[in-house]
């Protein structure tokens, strides 16, 4: 086996622990949902850490000549990401303090029935 020599397809490079049949249909699957599902979470389904499925996509994106985003298909300029995440995370907040509100008022009528049951 011939370890240094240069390996054929999309993911060329070292040794790995997983064959290139493997890796290349790991990047396609993650293409496939489109940015909907992080990292992590498709590369559990397939068995391999999240970081491990990143440099696999990393890989395969430079060598196809592709733009790296968070969105996925739909490269978007870093202006309009960071108005994106800045306004879902105003919305986030927006829900936590929502929740807070709702979990204080749960913990008070808990408090009330357990006073009253005595």
């Amino acid at each position: 086996m011939d370890l240094a020599g240069p390996r054929k397809g999309v993911l060329g490079g070292g040794w790995s622990a997983y064959p290139e049949e493997f890796r290349n249909d790991a990047v396609v699957l993650y293409w496939a949902v489109g940015g909907k599902r992080m990292y992590a979470a498709v590369a559990v389904d397939i068995g391999v850490t999240g970081e491990t499925l990143r440099s696999w996509v990393r890989q395969a994106d430079e060598q196809a000549g592709r733009t790296h985003s968070f969105g996925g298909q739909n490269p978007e300029s870093r202006g309009e990401e960071l108005a994106r995440l800045c306004a879902e995370n105003s919305r986030l907040r927006k829900a936590e303090k929502e929740w807070e509100l709702e979990r204080e008022i749960l913990r008070w009528a808990a408090a009330y029935f357990a006073k009253e049951m005595k």
